[in-house]
């Protein structure tokens, strides 16, 4: 069993912990001696407690030993997205502007996770405050590819996609705004889901309001993500929109059939949203699978003209709200990218914001009117392939010149502005071996059938099963110790 430890699913892991295969400790000895092996390649994980794990672990095997009931995650361990609060564990956003400050509370995916028994162990890298998908700061220094440790992981949940992808843990949290789920399982293989709105609720007292950021998980399985939501799904009374999903939902079966189902698929989104080519070439050919499995594929796309527009001003106004104090107290420490989007943010005039919810309404007449057609939206995940981990962002995508730091992540940002659940799924690899992300997305709150989706394409293919092979140590990028 220790052999395997590190392959194992979360369902499979918990599964071994509740039936006396393994003990917690075990599990955790396994999930540290990976960390070790693996971070000085990577550089994912940036915050360690060894000894408050053991203790927590320690205390897992004397309640499993009780004949308890066990929560469903019993035993697991796992790093969390380090802009995500953890009560007692430092929780920097990848910023020397919080380099240590310390919650008091955990955010509420974290306070749930732990409750279904996860046992935490750290934090993992992020981009400073989340900004951009591609895993760099100033604190920790760049995360990196496991499958081409030169490469970028992806972000902004890039830490948690590669420790996924590295068999150091099962599952991870994430969040995603613009992407920071779905690109970092882009690039490495693994799931990201996007979940539709306030099913995990993100209490806040700056805009409870706020629709456009979410919480959601990481896995090798859709399996592993319908547990993760499973626990983490539910009504929040600090959040007033609609109560979402129940979390007996992600409880149901993952059995589908595909026949029949409509599938739209675009290559550019009808806005001629520049694609490396190989990316397009490889998903049109992956696109069969879901045909052998009887689902009829088109090429079809909601009118996403002005879905650029929404993204941009909701974000920027969410940046400008969010961290703009922060700026006030701190900006000479925080870098470029953030200022330029907060900057945006307070630019914003009346009639911006009028023009802003008139074409998120007429995004949404469109989007319905697609689904009114087609079961599910096909689409590239990731524009680009990974990317040298020493740029900030791809210069160019496709011959198209970047402008911003956001320009290469609209693939998933035209999504985003819709607010529709929306799923990464591996879809396979490049001639030169890098993964390769298939974008899956379905009407608000159908949320369960889309992983059925996901599932279905998961089955026949098994993209996720290849590993990484992580021998090479390759000369040490920008690092600041934890």
């Amino acid at each position: 069993m220790p052999d395997t430890i590190g392959e194992l699913s979360a369902v499979e892991l918990s599964a071994a912990i509740r039936e006396k295969k393994v003990s917690a400790r075990e599990v955790l000895a396994e999930h540290l001696n990976r960390i070790a092996e693996v971070n000085p390649v990577i550089n994912a994980v940036v915050t360690l407690d060894a000894d408050g794990a053991q203790a927590v672990a320690y205390r897992a095997d004397q309640l499993t030993a009780s004949g308890a009931l066990l929560p469903p995650l019993h035993g697991v361990p796992m790093t969390h997205k380090d802009t995500n609060n953890t009560a007692g564990m430092r929780t920097t956003q990848g910023s020397i502007a919080l380099r240590d400050f310390v919650p008091d509370a955990d955010d509420l995916i974290i306070a749930r996770l732990k409750a279904a028994g996860v046992i935490s162990t750290g934090k993992s890298n992020v981009p400073e405050f989340g900004a951009g998908s591609h895993t760099f700061n100033d604190l920790f220094g760049t995360t990196t590819n496991p499958y081409a440790p030169t490469l970028s992981a992806g972000g902004s949940s890039g830490g948690a996609a590669a420790v996924v992808a590295s068999r150091v843990q099962s599952i991870g949290d994430g969040s995603d705004m613009g992407g920071s789920l779905r690109i970092p399982a882009s690039f490495c293989n693994v799931v990201g889901f996007r979940p539709s709105t306030a099913v995990i609720p993100m209490p806040s007292d700056i805009n409870a309001y706020s629709w456009l950021g979410r919480t959601g998980p990481m896995a090798r399985s859709i399996e592993d993500i319908a547990l993760f939501m499973s626990v983490t799904a539910g009504k929040d009374p600090r959040i007033p929109h609609p109560a979402g999903l129940d979390p007996e939902v992600f409880r149901s079966s993952l059995e589908t059939d595909m026949r029949g189902v409509r599938i739209g698929w675009s290559r550019d989104f009808g806005i001629g949203v520049p694609v490396e080519a190989e990316i397009l070439d490889h998903l049109e050919r992956q696109l069969a699978i879901f045909e052998d499995l009887g689902a009829i594929v088109e090429e079809a796309t909601p009118d996403f003209s002005e879905a650029d527009l929404v993204f941009g001003n909701t974000r920027a106004m969410d940046f400008a709200a969010g961290l703009g104090p922060i700026l006030e107290r701190a900006g000479d420490v925080v870098k470029p990218e953030v200022h330029w989007n907060v900057n945006k943010g307070f630019a914003l005039t009346a009639r911006d914001l009028i023009e802003t919810a008139a074409a998120r309404s007429r995004l949404e007449r469109s989007v319905q009117e697609f689904f009114g057609r087609y079961d599910l939206f096909a689409s590239p995940c990731a524009q680009v392939l990974p990317f040298d981990a020493k740029l900030r962002f791809p210069a160019d995508i496709a011959g198209t010149a970047s402008e911003t730091y956001l320009d290469w992540m609209r693939s998933a940002c035209l999504l985003s502005a819709t607010g529709l659940p929306v799923l990464s799924v591996p879809a396979g690899f490049s001639s030169a071996g890098l993964p390769i992300g298939l974008q899956l997305a379905g009407n608000h709150y159908t949320d369960m059938q889309l992983l059925r989706y996901g599932r279905a394409f998961e089955q026949q293919t098994g993209y996720a099963a290849v590993a990484p092979v992580m021998t090479a140590r390759p000369a040490p990028l920008t690092t600041m110790s934890a």
